[in-house]
């Protein structure tokens, strides 16, 4: 049931909002080192760096034992899907605007609701499907499919990288029956750095110190965003919380702009604006039926 927007909902949009921000800092951190190394090295830097902070975090508020006990086939196949989503993001940002990966990327809350059915046995009605629908066609007027579009192997990583995150979303709803939010963190961020960098190793290309701000910026801005973000949803409704992750094109448009001097066209407008619209009439949806189940 609706609470309005008291002080401690306030906040926690205040709070989602730093967070997306931070996110998108990390991001134009990601794209500028990925001109330099590959998509893996970076995202096993991405892990590495935020590692420290995550870890001093964790052990602050819970200790040890939570960290250690957790169900370890799921934070492995955690881990993996974090892997291949970073290394896909990574490799389509530095190939693509940012406004533009984050337009395709928004795809991910669609797929999550779709597939909360087979894996979580939620029910989505003729409602949501029809706006998750919707929000394909939104995808596919970005790729435009007809020649002369983003059908590109970064566009397609960048429905990779959605599509593993969704899974990875999944699994959290899963784990949180029984994990703690730390240990969630920590071995995402251990899998990563450990995983990232043995797959990187081979083509591994040495790190030049004039770029070592740049990674000790993308894994403070992570591991700030990451908290950030976790407190949100833990302050306010998921209802009000999650459509503010859509400020994120925003600060793409601007980031893209001052450091690339590249801005969306006609289509990635129109392809983004569809999707929006869609998760946002799916969440409204999400809303009006969890009142329904819990009056």
């Amino acid at each position: 049931m609706p609470t309005g927007h008291n002080p401690r909902q306030i906040r926690a949009m205040l709070t989602m909002l730093v967070a997306v921000a931070l996110f998108a800092m990390m991001d134009a951190g990601l794209k500028q080192l990925s001109a330099h190394y590959p998509p893996l090295q970076v995202a096993a830097l991405r892990g590495a760096a935020s590692l420290p902070l995550v870890l001093v975090w964790a052990l602050a508020t819970v200790g040890v034992r939570p960290l250690l006990k957790v169900r370890w086939s799921l934070h492995l196949l955690r881990g993996v899907l974090g892997v291949a989503m970073m290394a896909a993001f990574v490799y389509a940002v530095s190939r693509m605007p940012l406004s533009t990966t984050y337009s395709i990327f928004f795809v991910a809350p669609l797929l999550i609701t779709a597939m909360s059915v087979p894996f979580l046995g939620e029910k989505v009605g003729p409602r949501r499907w029809t706006a998750i629908a919707v929000g394909l066609i939104g995808v596919l007027v970005l790729l435009r499919p007809t020649g002369e579009g983003l059908v590109s192997l970064a566009a397609l990583a960048v429905l990779v990288a959605a599509v593993m995150y969704s899974i990875s979303a999944i699994t959290v709803r899963i784990l949180a029956r029984t994990d703690s939010t730390q240990s969630m963190m920590v071995w995402l961020m251990v899998m990563i750095a450990v995983g990232g960098g043995a797959l990187a190793w081979p083509q591994w290309v040495p790190i030049r110190s004039e770029h070592l701000w740049l990674i000790g910026g993308v894994g403070v801005a992570g591991a700030l965003g990451q908290y950030a973000i976790t407190e949100a949803f833990r302050m306010g409704e998921a209802s009000l919380i999650a459509p503010l992750e859509y400020t994120a094109l925003i600060w793409g448009v601007l980031l893209d702009l001052s450091l690339w001097g590249v801005l969306p066209d006609a289509i990635t407008w129109l392809g983004a604006g569809i999707i929006i619209a869609s998760g946002l009439y799916l969440l409204r949806r999400e809303r009006v039926h969890a009142e329904a189940e819990h009056p």
